[in-house]
């Protein structure tokens, strides 16, 4: 009896050994580790140039920079035209940080062109808080103190899939990105940053 339950035990054992996690972490710097689909590195890539050239751009200075003026920057859409389900937020989120280190452009979160409404309503509902007798009135945020952007960042993140070969495909992504002076409605800084990548046909870019 004891010989039947070890030798019905190796195969459960094996089994288990076989289904083993491989999963393990990816330096940021690895670039032995490439998908066909879009990736965080993707991502950082486009919006680290899209940054510099950004804040290299002598239109994009702000006339009192020199005692500490600062445009004010609404985010408007970044169309995402890949087959990929994609969050484009990964992308305007690293231009928003980098933006804001720089000390040349804040964000408003509280005005929106999108139809969605503004990324964050506490500036408008906080207002509600003027007709309230619980609160301190001293402490309510008044009307008329909210800034109105200066520059709306819109883009388009597009894909171009090709066939190379019959065993193998070049996937093209096309960040382009513009910045719209809102006074003039103007472009004063526009930026496209391709990212090309081949594989096997068999090799999912979705």
């Amino acid at each position: 009896m004891k010989k039947l339950l070890i030798v019905s035990t190796i195969p459960l054992l094996l089994a288990v050994s076989g289904c083993q996690s491989t999963t393990k972490y990816v330096s940021a710097n690895d670039k032995d580790t490439v998908v066909m689909g879009l990736s965080q590195r993707d991502f950082d890539a486009a919006a680290s140039q899209a940054l510099d050239d950004i804040i290299a751009s002598p239109l994009l200075v702000h006339p009192d920079a020199d005692k500490g003026g600062r445009y004010i920057l609404s985010i408007y859409n970044i169309i995402n035209d890949t087959t990929q389900r994609i969050d484009t937020d990964q992308l305007v989120k690293k231009i928003r940080v980098g933006l804001l280190n720089s000390g040349k452009f804040l964000t408003t979160t509280a005005v929106s062109f999108t139809g969605a409404g503004p990324e964050d309503s506490s500036t408008a509902k906080s207002r509600e808080l003027q007709n309230s007798s619980l609160m301190n009135q001293n402490t309510t945020k008044k009307d008329g103190q909210v800034y109105a952007p200066d520059f709306s960042l819109s883009g388009k993140i597009i894909q171009r899939n090709s066939k190379v070969s019959s065993s193998k495909q070049l996937v093209e992504y096309y960040f382009q990105l513009t910045m719209t002076q809102l006074d003039t409605g103007l472009a004063y800084w526009e930026g496209e940053y391709p990212i090309a990548k081949t594989g096997r046909n068999d090799s999912v870019s979705w």
